[in-house]
């Protein structure tokens, strides 16, 4: 009798509190109604409108999964409380269960056919379902910016729905938007600091972005977290597998083992084909190491392999132009390194630049060291040498009896030998023109000159004596006999 007669008391105190908790709630100070609605709940814990109202607070401070707790028993306690069911189906419908959402307000609908509300909440949770199907096979497909956008329109309705995020933040990593992924991954382990798929997106960014060991640390710790994590335990065995091989390849690099190096790095490259950074260090170096074994052409591919997975990568850029300066491709050499120096002006990148400018410069004047036949460290001896050689191959007299068209080709190259010669026996004009400079600025149009002065002035006797090519047949071929070697 004594209990019966204080639940009346204890009925208005509850009221009271709940009142008090309405009027927080409504100057939407949420944590003073979180308060008086469990002071509520506290003397009448039976009451399924208090748990209704409590649930309401808890979303409203982002708290779904204690709102959900709160809903389903109020529920519980009374099946025909619509708005326990509602509030139910948006806290599963929060949290990412669109199913789940979906029977609820269904339920609703049971109990108020025409609850407008319902009706759109239960349109929503279909779209979530969709967009789910949608997500699932654009992974399939790798397609992950199909993903993103699914993840994106779910989250909408799904606003705490960790999983979609966690599926948002990896494809965000797969798509190289790793600072984004790293934002969507911490703010779920500020909420929840166990979350593995959280911890093995972290590693998952730092892995791709090349740093190792930390990505390491973040898959150990998702696996002690979700012991069944697959993709963090493969990730993991991935990296230590990489690190290991690059490694390897540099330390037979150093040592200057460049065939071991080169088959080490492309044994690291077939190790994960989605680690863009990482592998774009592999192409590099192994391009470093084609260069070394006079693989040119291969290691401006593998550079250029390097630059495609990462267009910033300046090592990349330097590598390849130096080939070209090899290979005497001088323009393409000029883009690599204005591409550099427009990213990094410094005193090195600006010197690499001019230089690849000024052989460009000299590339497309007449190459007087090839005209002869020379090294571009050629003696003196060595130059008078080959222009004998040359001079005599190409006089003019020596090809008479030949037609029209290959007498004029002969000319040509005489009076080419006769140019080059008179530039690189000078060795003023010579250093003006391994500096890149225009000689005719100097001495006027170099088509002038008469390459039979010079040919007479270099064989003629003491005493100035002239030259005759007819006259001096005999001895020509005398000569040429002699001195085979120079033809």
């Amino acid at each position: 009798v004594r209990i019966k007669g204080k639940r009346p008391h204890c009925s208005r105190e509850a009221e009271s509190f709940k009142e008090q908790g309405n009027a927080y709630y409504i100057k939407k100070d949420y944590s003073e109604a979180f308060n008086y609605y469990t002071k509520a709940i506290d003397m009448c814990p039976k009451n399924a409108s208090y748990y209704g109202n409590r649930a309401a607070t808890l979303m409203m401070l982002s708290r779904h999964r204690e709102a959900l707790e709160d809903s389903q028993q109020a529920v519980r306690l009374d099946d025909t409380f619509m708005k326990g069911h509602l509030r139910e189906g948006k806290c599963h419908l929060s949290l990412g269960n669109a199913m789940a959402a979906s029977r609820c307000f269904h339920r609703v609908l049971e109990l108020e056919p025409d609850n407008s509300q319902a009706q759109q909440e239960v349109k929503n949770a279909d779209s979530v379902l969709e967009y789910e199907k949608m997500a699932e096979i654009g992974f399939e497909k790798h397609d992950f910016r199909m993903v993103v956008f699914c993840m994106d329109r779910a989250l909408e309705s799904a606003s705490a729905c960790h999983r979609f995020k966690v599926l948002k933040a990896e494809c965000l990593a797969m798509l190289g938007r790793y600072p984004e992924a790293q934002s969507v991954a911490s703010d779920i382990l500020r909420m929840d600091a166990t979350n593995g798929d959280a911890l093995y997106v972290r590693g998952l960014c730092l892995y791709y972005e090349d740093c190792i060991d930390k990505a390491v640390q973040f898959f150990v710790q998702a696996l002690r977290m979700a012991p069944d994590h697959e993709k963090a335990r493969l990730a993991c065995r991935n990296a230590k597998a990489l690190k290991a091989k690059k490694e390897d390849g540099n330390k037979a690099f150093k040592d200057g083992n460049y065939d071991a190096a080169y088959e080490l790095y492309s044994e690291a490259l077939t190790i994960d084909p989605n680690n863009i950074k990482t592998n774009a260090k592999l192409f590099c170096n192994r391009g470093t190491v084609g260069s070394k074994l006079k693989k040119i052409d291969q290691a401006i591919e593998d550079c250029t392999k390097a630059v495609k997975l990462d267009e910033t990568y300046i090592k990349a850029y330097l590598r390849r132009a130096q080939c070209y300066m090899d290979k005497e491709e001088y323009d393409e050499a000029v883009r690599d390194y204005e591409k550099v120096y427009q990213t990094e002006k410094t005193k090195e990148h600006k010197h690499l630049l001019k230089n690849a400018q000024l052989e460009l410069k000299k590339s497309k004047r007449k190459d007087y060291y090839k005209v002869l036949g020379v090294d571009k460290d050629a003696t003196e001896d060595e130059i008078k040498k080959a222009y004998r050689k040359r001079a005599l191959m190409h006089h003019p007299d020596r090809h008479s009896s030949a037609s029209a068209e290959i007498q004029k080709e002969e000319e040509k190259k005489f009076k080419e030998v006769g140019e080059a010669f008179t530039v690189l026996s000078d060795p003023k004009k010579k250093s003006r023109y391994d500096s890149g400079h225009d000689l005719e600025d100097d001495t006027g149009n170099m088509g002038d000159f008469d390459a039979n002065n010079i040919f007479k002035a270099f064989f003629g006797g003491g005493g100035g004596q002239g030259y005759s090519f007819e006259a001096n047949q005999c001895m020509y071929t005398n000569s040429c006999r002699k001195q085979q070697y120079f033809f």
